[in-house]
């Protein structure tokens, strides 16, 4: 049953939580918008597209705005309380900690259930569409993507640099174009200045380069017998398909990212992903058995040939006669060239699915862990403002912005060291967490005890007995 006292914590929660919301989200926001203001700007862009844009990254920062605003409305909340000795009052009436402390609670799992519900189902629509209107930026203007200074390599195939754009984005100077092939080395066309356009159909990107050089090697590989070419021009024109911009197609989207899943289609993707073990075993057996020959003899016949022959002998020369050796070494060197080489091409596929793997469980356990953290913080906040009984935004602010860094730069290092799989993503992903708890266990207890921990009168007091201490301390030895 809600009582009076429920009532007047929660009248006394909902607005600063409220406030507090808007402004986590405005500044997590203007993250994304500091990064790309100098792209955004001068663009074309027309407002109901920046309007999409603000609303999509918006949403994107709802989750992780929400256990900041829940730690630093708690914080508010309790040490407005504190401050205006409503507090004390409570707790002179017996009312424990714990008890008023139970609406706010209550509000805090329903806060994580929501946080769960909308990073289940509506950040993965937000994603998939902030990468489709990105893409379609970068389209209108290609020059969002491409960056003054800064090897751009999203274009498959090729590798470009340009020295310096005109505010227009169209005129470009000082540009360096590699063209990554399987050959010897890079094809490199390099122009003082030029002009990038889209053209019609929305389908290439244009360069029109002016005054440069083409720079090309042909030849078989492995071989001396190359040809290197050298041409100048006045003007060059070089097309580049814009599918390269586009992920991996997945479904019906043209985009793919283990943001845009859900926890379904996470657990669906990842089950699969752990089952590829077997289907690698039965490819490298697949593809590497015709290029050991030896293994279609493994039978009781060849067992009797190593028992009988091949013991007697010291070396795998005396098998073979000297006009062959040549001819079998090379045959044998052949062989396991294209045994590592196939290995080679199988090690990497594996190692990409094993990365796919890990980012997809970074994602699943994400679901969770932001949830978590709205919990986690509320614990730290509630028994914290109670302690440090001081209201208005700034004390609450100052450890609320400390608690929250500290929680992000756990988060942090724990996807890094899931991405470099350094651990594992349960330990990874629930690193914060497991830190932030021991310390909202320790906070409630010195809560429910009254401790002076950020009393300041406290400290000044036990240090002036100290220094008394000392005084008297030096005195004794002085007198002896």
């Amino acid at each position: 049953m809600i009582k009076k006292l429920d009532i007047l914590i929660i009248r006394s929660f909902i607005g600063p939580f409220f406030a507090a919301f808007a402004i986590s989200v405005f500044v997590l926001t203007m993250q994304f918008f500091w990064l790309y203001i100098d792209d955004l700007v001068g663009k074309g862009l027309d407002l109901l597209t920046i309007l999409k844009l603000i609303g999509l990254v918006t949403l994107f920062w709802v989750p992780t705005a929400l256990p900041l605003a829940l730690l630093f409305s708690s914080i508010m909340t309790f040490g407005n309380l504190g401050e205006s000795f409503e507090l004390v009052a409570i707790k002179a009436a017996g009312i424990p900690l714990l008890r008023f402390m139970r609406p706010l609670t209550v509000i805090a799992i329903f806060i994580s259930g929501l946080a769960f519900l909308f990073a289940n189902n509506i950040i993965p629509v937000t994603q998939k569409k902030l990468s489709a209107l990105k893409y379609d930026i970068i389209v209108a203007k290609p020059a969002f993507d491409i960056k003054e200074g800064i090897f751009y390599d999203k274009i498959e195939g090729y590798v470009i640099k340009l020295g310096h754009k005109e505010k227009n984005d169209s005129i470009i100077h000082n540009v360096v174009i590699f063209e990554k092939k399987n050959a010897l080395q890079d094809n490199i066309l390099i122009a003082d200045k030029g002009v990038m356009r889209i053209t019609k159909d929305k389908r290439f990107l244009e360069f029109v380069l002016q005054n440069g050089w083409r720079y090309e090697e042909k030849g078989a590989r492995a071989t001396t017998n190359t040809e290197f070419t050298r041409m100048g021009f006045k003007e060059y024109k070089k097309m580049f398909d814009l599918k390269s911009f586009q992920m991996t197609k997945s479904g019906d989207s043209a985009f793919y990212d283990p943001k845009m899943l859900s926890l379904r289609q996470l657990n669906s993707t990842i089950d699969s992903l752990q089952n590829r073990d077997s289907f690698y075993m039965k490819r490298t057996f697949r593809e590497i058995t015709p290029y050991l020959r030896f293994s279609h003899y493994l039978d009781t016949g060849w067992a009797t040939f190593d028992t009988c022959v091949i013991r007697k002998l010291n070396k795998f020369d005396d098998i073979i006669s000297d006009t062959l050796k040549q001819a079998v070494y090379d045959a044998a060197s052949s062989q396991l060239m294209s045994v590592k080489n196939n290995m080679g091409v199988l090690a990497g596929d594996y190692q990409e699915k094993n990365k796919s793997l890990r980012l997809h469980e970074i994602e699943w356990h994400r679901k969770f862990t932001l949830s978590a953290a709205c919990l986690v913080l509320f614990l730290i906040g509630a028994p914290l403002g109670s302690i440090i009984r001081k209201g208005g935004l700034g004390t609450p602010l100052v450890f609320a912005i400390i608690f929250f860094v500290v929680f992000h730069l756990f988060n942090t290092f724990g996807e890094k060291f899931v991405k470099s799989e350094q651990a594992s993503p349960l330990l990874g992903m629930w690193l914060s967490t497991l830190v932030l708890i021991p310390i909202g266990i320790f906070l409630t207890y010195k809560a429910m005890r009254d401790s002076q921990l950020f009393n300041q009168e406290f400290y000044y007091r036990s240090f002036k007995q100290l220094r008394s201490f000392l005084a008297n301390f030096s005195f004794f030895k002085k007198s002896k």
